[in-house]
């Protein structure tokens, strides 16, 4: 199953995470098919950029969005 979900980065106790579309059976930071993505929780306001047309163009196709990239979704739907 292909699933929409965050892969982390940064350095430690400051993560900063990609928004990716990846088979739910690889690694949290394995390969990814697509990066539609990127959310920053250390910024005030925390930083979400995220390319809306490419995750519908995801889900058409089947991918899943965890809890979290959904509650993402809608602030950047905001944003924008």
């Amino acid at each position: 199953m292909v699933k929409i979900r965050l892969a982390r980065n940064g350095q430690k106790k400051l993560a900063v995470y990609r928004v990716v579309v990846q088979e739910s059976s690889k690694p949290r930071n394995g390969e990814a098919i697509d990066e539609v993505g990127f959310y920053d929780p250390n910024t005030n306001p925390a930083t979400i950029r995220m390319d809306l047309e490419k995750v519908n163009a995801w889900i058409a196709k089947g991918a899943q969005p965890t809890t979290v990239v959904k509650k993402l979704m809608k602030y950047a739907a905001k944003q924008n």
